[in-house]
């Protein structure tokens, strides 16, 4: 064999050694977005509102999180399409999702463990974890290394009342156009009583908070039992992948 065909080989060998380091990083990397379809929800679902809390200072942290350079949401598409399914239903009703969270880059997880170690920061403790000791904020699962969230098909969310006459059919407690249908506690609340089927809640917050799942089930969303703001796609695209990607508006 000449030199010139062995370097052919050689060449073919590297494009196809890389070829399939491509192919793994896509499937396997959690600190890209190469190969993944992630949409601004805005695109698919306009009537979905966005209250983007880890990009301001309205959050358990007090400050912007590492990752969030843009309030926005951006979500897998599928994802977003499901959302979308459900706000149109929701307009039937008399009301519209409010997202907190979507897609969330690693970096931006790695940001809470990094807060969640430091026990000098506590000047939130009082509106976000009042009863759990900074320090069991781990052990009891509201800080960890991974989120789902980084997976891009989990949303945090409520509802807000568009026509409380209409709403009123639906849910219950005090309506009235323009404000969030009650739901017992404060979104990324560290406690108990955010638990989705909390015993100690008012009749009409447990009726609240199960309507909201019965809901979010029929377009395919699953409720993570702690948190009843939280949801997933079952069917979610990316079940392995953990993207690093920062929030932009483009």
């Amino acid at each position: 064999m000449s030199f010139q065909p062995r370097l052919a080989v050689v060449a073919f060998a590297l494009i196809f050694i890389a070829g399939c380091a491509q192919h793994m990083g896509a499937t396997e990397s959690s600190t890209s977005n190469a190969g993944a379809d992630l949409v601004p929800l805005s695109s698919l679902a306009p009537g979905v509102r966005q209250d983007m809390r880890y990009a301001t200072r309205h959050n358990f942290m007090g400050r912007p999180v590492e990752g969030y350079e843009a309030g926005v949401c951006w979500l897998s598409r599928a994802a977003a399409q499901s959302l979308a399914a459900a706000q149109k239903e929701l307009e039937v009703y008399g009301m519209a999702i409010k997202v907190y969270d979507c897609y969330r880059p690693q970096a931006a997880v790695n940001d809470f463990v990094r807060w969640g170690r430091d026990m000098t920061d506590q000047k939130n403790k009082d509106m976000y974890y009042p009863r759990v000791p900074k320090s069991e904020l781990f052990k009891r699962g509201y800080i960890a290394e991974k989120s789902g969230h980084s997976r891009a098909s989990t949303v945090d969310m409520t509802l807000v009342v568009v026509d409380a006459r209409r709403a009123s059919k639906r849910v219950r407690g005090p309506l009235a156009d323009g404000i969030d249908v009650d739901m017992g506690t404060p979104f990324d609340m560290f406690d108990e009583q955010s638990h989705t089927e909390d015993a100690s809640q008012s009749p009409d917050v447990q009726h609240n908070r199960r309507w909201l799942r019965a809901l979010m089930q029929r377009h395919g969303w699953k409720n993570l039992p702690e948190e009843w703001w939280h949801y997933t796609l079952a069917s979610e695209p990316y079940p392995d992948q953990y993207f690093n990607q920062p929030v932009r508006k483009n």
